[in-house]
């Protein structure tokens, strides 16, 4: 199920919700919808041939996260099986925008359960100043 749609716009990673993954209420903390979200990232980009260590070692940048904004829409419980989606909004030379969505899987339908927008920023990797991601990046990023 890690796979991108055909139009390779729409990345989706499969969770499943863990003891450690819930609060003392019995439902998802809500830091950890990040975490859920960095991961379906990662697994994209690994879908594109980019392998984070790979990249930096390669490149001598690595991506940061610069802004995130998050809406909760429902609860997630024990057990629940997610579906995590990546998709790029906005692509620029040193920076890449995602929306991303975790939703509930029920049955043959899903709801909604968050979704975000995160900038992420192209960075050197030694000093960690924002640069321009190098052109052979940008072109498998398009």
């Amino acid at each position: 199920m890690n796979q991108a749609t055909p139009d390779k716009t729409e990345f989706c990673w499969p969770v499943r919700i863990y003891w450690e993954d819930t609060d003392a209420g019995g439902i998802v903390f809500y830091a950890n919808y990040l975490k859920f979200f960095e991961r379906a990232r990662t697994e994209w980009l690994r879908s594109l041939g980019l392998e984070q260590q790979a990249l930096r070692q390669r490149s001598g940048g690595m991506f940061v996260v610069s802004e995130a904004s998050l809406r909760y829409h429902r609860v997630a419980r024990l057990d629940d099986e997610l579906l995590v989606t990546a998709r790029p909004r906005e692509l620029g030379r040193a920076s890449l925008t995602m929306v991303q969505q975790a939703r509930l899987q029920a049955g043959s339908d899903s709801i909604l359960l968050c979704e975000a927008s995160i900038r992420i920023g192209w960075v050197d990797a030694l000093n960690y100043k924002p640069a321009r991601m190098p052109a052979d990046l940008l072109e498998i990023l398009k």
